[in-house]
């Protein structure tokens, strides 16, 4: 008697570096104990049934005629499979499964990503020639399935920090080079604002805002880079850019300086708990009022969490809605509370670790 595969993947927080990644600077990410779990055998037919109870949903393609063809954009079930025929993997059979997930959905909490690094994991398993691939490698398959697949803006962190679990240090440039850490941290609350994100109009004048004023600058300086320029100088560009280049400028530059603070803080192996929250604080504050990523009501949820004895906290994504969260070491309960009569819903969370096989229970003899 067969029984079925079940394989979990968390969500992930920013903690720092949020828009950073595509201005070639590092992020620093943690995984979350909100996960998403599939639950999958295999069957004689070759299709892939896959049922989605929480959104009252079903996704069922054929496997007879390989590679797959999209059907719409991010068509991720399919890219995957696509992705590992071209790895060398073979599927003749076919899958039936379940997924079922805590993370919040579209609100900046890497509920796609974790999905797809799942879906990998159960796909790699399932195959004519399975494999247990490293969760970095599930991370980069994840990656170009879910973004160069289809031309899509963004970078690593959320494929990385669902799949390696615990936190995680991500340079992308020149090259990745990943470390991670097992820090003993404790509460988070999240909290979705149920608010939709605006990601287009965010990344419109964040990132290219952004780029505009480096391009700028190169002009002026071309000796200019954001990885070693003082913040302390920024207002030596004061009269080249405009007000709002300004800001961002020393916004970048001060969420820099912000991580690799806590940075430090990881590799020495010692938290300062109240130290760590008041950098997220100061993050925040970068993301509010230079690149202005926050809305009010984010605001007010953050002002309540930390009135009601969180260490610091901040907007969690790309930003314009979606989820923030705070350290709440001493008072989660309280916490939570807090961001809920703000107008959230809370979710007390811990570090997690990263993709993982769910043990099956033991098959009861007759």
């Amino acid at each position: 008697m067969s029984f079925p595969l079940s394989i979990s993947t968390p969500g992930r927080i920013c903690l720092f570096g949020e828009h950073q990644d595509y201005l070639g600077l590092p992020v620093i990410a943690a995984a979350i104990s909100q996960r998403i779990r599939i639950t999958a055998e295999p069957i004689t037919k070759s299709e892939v049934r896959l049922f989605l109870p929480d959104i009252d949903a079903e996704e069922r393609f054929s496997l007879a005629t390989l590679p797959l063809t999209y059907r719409q954009d991010r068509d991720y079930f399919r890219s995957a499979v696509n992705i590992l025929l071209r790895e060398g993997f073979r599927f003749s059979t076919g899958i039936q499964g379940e997924i079922r997930g805590e993370i919040p959905i579209n609100a900046g909490t890497s509920s796609s990503s974790a999905l797809l690094i799942t879906w990998l994991a159960i796909l790699t398993q399932f195959a004519d020639n399975p494999k247990t691939l490293s969760p970095e490698k599930l991370a980069e398959l994840a990656y170009a399935a879910e973004v160069l697949e289809f031309g899509e803006p963004g970078g690593m962190m959320d494929h990385y920090a669902t799949a390696v679990g615990g936190v995680i240090y991500l340079e992308s440039v020149p090259k990745i080079h990943l470390e991670s850490f097992q820090p003993q941290l404790c509460a988070f609350v999240l909290g979705d604002s149920r608010q939709p994100k605006d990601t287009i109009g965010v990344l419109k004048h964040v990132k290219f805002g952004m780029l505009r004023a480096m391009e700028k600058i190169k002009q002026y300086d071309p000796a200019f880079l954001l990885t070693t320029y003082p913040l302390e100088t920024a207002d030596e560009y004061r009269s080249i850019l405009t007000p709002d280049e300004m800001a961002l400028l020393k916004g970048n530059l001060s969420d820099r300086d912000v991580l690799r603070e806590a940075l430090a803080m990881l590799q020495s192996g010692t938290v300062d708990h109240q130290r760590l929250g008041a950098l997220l604080t100061i993050h925040q504050n970068s993301l509010r009022d230079a690149k202005r990523v926050s809305t009010q009501k984010i605001d007010r949820m953050i002002d309540e969490a930390l009135k009601a004895g969180a260490y610091g906290g901040k907007i969690n994504g790309s930003g314009g809605g979606g989820c923030m969260f705070a350290y709440a070491p001493e008072k989660p309960e309280a916490v939570a509370e807090a961001i809920e009569r703000a107008g959230g819903k809370a979710y007390i969370i811990r570090v997690d670790q990263g993709v993982s096989v769910l043990p099956q229970p033991l098959p009861v003899e007759d």
